[in-house]
C-alpha cells in the first residue's frame, strides 16, 4: 500500500520534529516541513501531498488560517489544523475554512493518526460524490425525472432523511406531517438536494438551477443554505468542503 504523503507547516521546531517522527512511525511519508506560508506554497506545489497539517498560529498570528484559505482555493487538498488555542473567536475563524479536523497541542500520536485517517476518508468520499454529481446535469425536466424515480411506491411523495417528505406535485416539504414554510429559492435548492440524495450538489449546479437571474456567487449559495438550515427542524444538509452540499441517502 502506498504511504500517504503529508506536508507539515509548523514554525515551532520541536513540534515539527515530533510530528515528523510520529508520522513516520505510523507509516506516513512526510514530504515537506515548512515554517511559513510562502515556503509552504512552494512545497505543496512541488510535492503534491495527500494532506497538509497547518499550525493556526504561524508567526505568532493567524497566518495559518489565511494559508488554509489559499490551499482551499488553489489546491484540491484536505488540511488539518494544529492548535494550542481554544479561543472561540479563533476557532470560529478557522471553521469558516472548513478544515478536515483539529489536533490540539501537545498532540497524542494515536489521536493524530485517527484524525488523519478520518480526514483522508472524508476527502475520498467527497471526491466520489463530486464525480457522481458532475455526471448528472440537472435541468427542470431531468430533476423531475430524478424525483419521480425516488417516489414512495406510486405516490407523488419522496421520503428523505428522518421523518421528512417532499410532495412532488405541491412542491412542498413536510417534517412529521407539518409543512415547512420556504421561499422559492429555498424550495428549489431543497428539491435539487432531494433529487440527488447522497450526491453533492455543486455550487455551479445550485447557481444554475436556483437563480434565474445572473450574478449569483458561491456566497449566494452559502447564504441560502444558512437560511435553509435555520428553517429545517434538524441538521440534514451536509457540507462538502469547497464543493457543495448534500443530504445523505
Amino acid at each position: 500500500m502506498d504511504k500517504s504523503r503529508i506536508v507539515i507547516i509548523e514554525d515551532d521546531e520541536i513540534t515539527s520534529l515530533n510530528l515528523n517522527m510520529s508520522l513516520q512511525k505510523q507509516g506516513y511519508s512526510v514530504v515537506g516541513i515548512c515554517n511559513n506560508a510562502l515556503q509552504a506554497g512552494h512545497k505543496i506545489s512541488a510535492s503534491n501531498p495527500d494532506l497538509v497539517i497547518i499550525d493556526i498560529s504561524l508567526d505568532k498570528s493567524n497566518d495559518g488560517i489565511e494559508l488554509a484559505k489559499n490551499i482551499k482555493e488553489k489546491y484540491n487538498l484536505p488540511f488539518i489544523y494544529l492548535t494550542s488555542y481554544s479561543d472561540d473567536d479563533i476557532i470560529s475563524q478557522a471553521k469558516q475554512t472548513e478544515p478536515y479536523g483539529y489536533i490540539l497541542k501537545p498532540f497524542e500520536p494515536n489521536a493524530l493518526h485517527a484524525t488523519i485517517q478520518m480526514a483522508l476518508f472524508k476527502f475520498s468520499q467527497e471526491n466520489k460524490r463530486k464525480n457522481d454529481s458532475n455526471s448528472q446535469k440537472v435541468d427542470n425536466l431531468n430533476l423531475e425525472k430524478l424525483l419521480y424515480a425516488k417516489r414512495d411506491s406510486d405516490k407523488a411523495i419522496v421520503s428523505f432523511a428522518q421523518e421528512y417528505h417532499l410532495d412532488i406535485n405541491l412542491c412542498e416539504t413536510y417534517y412529521k406531517g407539518v409543512k415547512i414554510k420556504l421561499t422559492k429559492k429555498e424550495n428549489a435548492f431543497l428539491r435539487l438536494l432531494i433529487a440527488q440524495l447522497g450526491n453533492i450538489v455543486s455550487f455551479g449546479q445550485a447557481m444554475n438551477y436556483v437563480w434565474e437571474e445572473s450574478g449569483a456567487t458561491e456566497n449566494s449559495v452559502r447564504t441560502l443554505v444558512w437560511r435553509l438550515r435555520n428553517k429545517l427542524p434538524t441538521d440534514i444538509i451536509k457540507s462538502s468542503s469547497g464543493m457543495g452540499y448534500f443530504i445523505e441517502q
